[in-house]
């Protein structure tokens, strides 16, 4: 280990001199690469100088040890014993900073969630979890921006787009994709049974123009009215626009900005995202795979996560947690979810287990 945290620092000193070069700053995406790099070295570097300092600590307690007698060896035999404590605790720390990084860490986050099974029950639930990602958002201190919705008659959602901008956001957010089950009595239900829907969150990392070059004879883009709910024209004049991705098949609409050149914009955004996550899991040979373990079928069996309203409780079916505070987690508490989620995925790496 120590041998590979010596290249590290070899590295981390050469990535430091090349970021303070002014004539990086004439190539975009090197100069980006090497900030996430130097960014990404400097935490491992950090931590190991940390442990070379616990280290240095420890050893210098045991030789004045050697050299006491006495109450001061007492005293001084606590004082080891509280660093060779902490000497521990930062040399767990120096393991979890070599682990794997996820490639996409850092990057802001585009959310795409869609009514499943359940009719408009489903749709109302998207728009639950919408409102729930967004609290959690405003808490952790990101930015958001809708990009687009498509409301269904009673106020819910079909499938809406938004993006989270935030440096943590794709570290906390990445395991929230896949099925959403909710067991709920619907606003529909004039019996006050229980009824089960889903809806579908796809979590996707934001592709800047660097990363994802779009030949624009690649594009198909339509262009078309706007409407909103029930089919009812919201708008006058052209400025929907609908843009496939001919190579892929891949089709991005937006309708919610009255410019057409701002839905183009954006459709393209969406676009860029899901392009960078098609050719990131392709690379890892794990595409249909990947993809279906997020969306699935949508079905009600198929679910990662439920909410049961009745008994106020929250389950995470990957990591076996259950917590009885549902309505504080749709306000936007997801910390406890998500913490435990992160541990889980750095326990099973610490294993050797695939992540």
């Amino acid at each position: 280990m120590f041998e590979r945290l010596s290249e590290i620092t070899k590295e981390y000193e050469s990535v430091s001199k090349e970021l303070a070069d002014p004539s990086i700053y004439s190539d975009q995406r090197r100069m980006r690469d090497v900030s996430r790099k130097h960014k990404e070295l400097e935490a491992i570097v950090t931590a190991f100088r940390a442990f070379q300092t616990g280290q240095s600590d420890v050893d210098t307690l045991k030789e004045m040890i050697a050299e006491s007698t006495g109450e001061d060896r007492d005293l001084l035999w606590d004082e080891l014993g509280e660093a060779e404590e902490k000497l521990g605790e930062l040399r767990r720390s120096l393991e979890i900073s070599l682990l794997p990084k996820d490639e996409n860490d850092g990057r802001n986050v585009i959310v795409e969630i869609r009514g499943a099974e359940g009719g408009e029950e489903a749709n109302l639930f998207a728009k639950d979890l919408f409102d729930m990602y967004v609290r959690y958002a405003d808490r952790q201190g990101w930015k958001w921006e809708l990009l687009g919705a498509d409301i269904s008659e009673r106020g819910g959602y079909s499938d809406v787009t938004f993006i989270v901008k935030g440096e943590e956001a794709w570290r906390k957010l990445k395991h929230e994709g896949g099925p959403h089950r909710v067991q709920r009595v619907p606003v529909t239900e004039s019996q006050g049974r229980i009824h089960t829907s889903s809806a579908t969150v796809t979590i996707l990392p934001e592709a800047e123009e660097v990363d994802v070059q779009i030949d624009p004879n690649d594009l198909k883009i339509d262009v078309y009215r706007s409407t909103g709910p029930g089919g009812q024209s919201v708008n006058t004049t052209d400025s929907a626009v609908r843009v496939t991705h001919i190579p892929t098949g891949l089709v991005v609409a937006m309708q919610d900005e009255k410019s057409q050149i701002q839905n183009r914009a954006k459709a393209l955004q969406v676009l860029r995202a899901r392009l960078l996550k098609m050719e990131q899991e392709k690379q890892s040979a794990e595409l249909s795979q990947a993809r279906k373990s997020q969306i699935g079928g949508g079905g009600r069996s198929e679910k990662i996560r439920t909410y049961n309203f009745k008994e106020n409780r929250v389950t995470d079916h990957r990591i076996g947690l259950t917590l009885y505070r549902l309505d504080r987690i749709l306000m936007g508490e997801l910390e406890e979810l998500t913490e435990a989620l992160l541990l889980d995925e750095r326990t099973r790496q610490l294993e050797g287990q695939e992540v």
